[in-house]
């Protein structure tokens, strides 16, 4: 069951209280501002601060795991 549109609408990121999108693979809902992702677990959202990662971080650390494969 994927997220619903009406869920998505009234989401808003817990640091900075900006908009939330879905990341196109399903994995986990963005911050349009801060570019925090907050994984979803089970089909619901984590809107934790501490269970966010930032983009940029996410990026680099697969990268990195890429490159020791």
């Amino acid at each position: 069951m994927a997220i619903s549109q009406d869920l998505l609408e009234i989401l808003a990121c817990p640091a900075c209280k900006a908009k939330v999108e879905l990341k196109s693979d399903g994995s986990g809902l963005k911050c349009v501002e801060c570019k925090r992702v907050y994984p979803i677990r089970d089909d619901i959202p984590v809107m934790l601060i501490d269970e966010a990662t930032i983009e940029d971080e996410q990026l680099n650390a697969d990268e990195k795991s890429a490159r020791n494969s």
